[in-house]
């Protein structure tokens, strides 16, 4: 067994696989509150593993009131060293259809309703997020849908908006003309709070429709999105599986910078540090913080 730990973050068909040893949901505290729901618990492929469903198990957390610190707090007190996250999302593109899967590599965040980061007053950090994902981990996700014969795209950029509601067509034009791949509400601020937490994050967005900029898509509803989701939950499990083996015999070391993000990012003076943060701070920058 290999010295990595894989979280994976998103719907709940991607939990029901075969091969998972040790099966185990597991409730888990933080002190930024509750997590969407308990975390599955096991080991597939020789690596250790740890599924959280990011809506919680019967969709039940809007893409705005999920917890994104509890969750990925929990992960990292869970031993986590890298997150899969698995995402529905609308496409901009053409030559990006439904069915499609893209590992993305930027985002454009345009959410204002969440979050953000686990510093604050009284522990002020500042991460850099110039390349958002882990090309250690990204990757390996695309070996896996190469070798499993997915129709996939190495590289895209993902616009988070706020949600829940779907775009105006005059939106999804505008992003369409930033140059955008995909389009989806989840994954900011969670790739922010990966990178604050020294996680390797990967995004492996699953195009579940054209969003209403196409002719054929104007109309986009969550039927339709479900349908390509349910089309998709064999492949996504799939990639997991492929991913995990991967790990598990891994040779050879992440370079991406991911593991120590915060080296150098935190600036308040460690006299003038909040006590009470610095203690909410114990899973995600102790390393650190420590001493």
């Amino acid at each position: 067994m290999g010295d990595y730990i894989l979280g994976v973050i998103g719907g709940s068909g991607v939990y029901d696989i075969v091969g998972l040893e040790g099966a185990a949901w597991r409730a888990v505290e933080t002190p930024w509150g509750a997590p969407s729901d308990e975390i599955l618990t096991g080991t597939l492929e020789g690596t250790p593993i740890r599924f959280l469903p990011r809506h919680g198990r019967g969709h039940v957390e809007t893409p705005t009131t999920i917890n994104y610190r509890a969750n990925i707090d929990a992960l990292k007190r869970l031993g986590c060293t890298d997150i899969l996250s698995v995402s529905a999302c609308g496409s901009l593109k053409q030559e990006l259809p439904p069915g499609h899967f893209v590992v993305v590599d930027q985002f454009i965040d345009r959410t204002f309703a969440r979050e953000k980061s686990f510093f604050g007053p009284g522990c002020v950090a500042h991460v850099s997020m110039a390349h958002p994902v882990s090309s250690w981990l990204g990757d390996r996700c695309e070996t896996a849908l190469r070798d499993l014969n997915i129709a996939h795209s190495r590289g895209g950029t993902y616009l988070v908006m706020e949600g829940p509601q779907f775009s105006t067509q005059a939106e999804s034009e505008l992003y369409r003309g930033w140059g955008c791949a995909v389009i989806g509400m989840t994954n900011m601020p969670e790739a922010k709070l990966a990178r604050e937490a020294e996680l390797r994050y990967a995004t492996v967005a699953m195009v579940t429709d054209y969003d209403c900029w196409h002719p054929d898509h104007d109309h986009v509803d969550v039927a339709m999105v479900v349908k390509t989701l349910l089309e998709n939950a064999d492949k996504a499990r799939d990639l997991v599986r492929r991913v995990a083996r991967d790990l598990a015999d891994a040779k050879d070391l992440p370079t991406d910078g991911c593991d120590n993000a915060l080296e150098n990012a935190i600036i308040t003076h460690p006299s003038k540090r909040d006590p009470a943060l610095v203690a909410k701070l114990d899973a995600v920058a102790g390393r650190v913080l420590a001493g």
